[in-house]
């Protein structure tokens, strides 16, 4: 029965250690929801899904003015 129990609660965090393993830049507020909202089947796949996005955020491309 404990072993069961232990991958239950493996499985309910998988979006958690994906975010971490990841380096995702959100990984805080992804752990936060999945712990808040994986108990429903929504906030877990939100989790997951999230996890999965892009691991860094997108840099700001700034271009100097022409000089000519």
């Amino acid at each position: 029965m404990s072993s069961f129990l232990i991958i239950i609660i493996c499985l309910y965090f998988v979006p958690s250690i994906v975010a971490w393993v990841r380096g995702h830049h959100n990984k805080i507020a992804i752990t936060a929801l999945n712990i808040l909202l994986g108990w429903s089947v929504i906030g877990w796949v939100g989790a997951m899904v999230w996890s999965l996005m892009a691991a860094q955020p997108r840099g700001v491309v700034v271009q100097a003015p022409n000089q000519g």
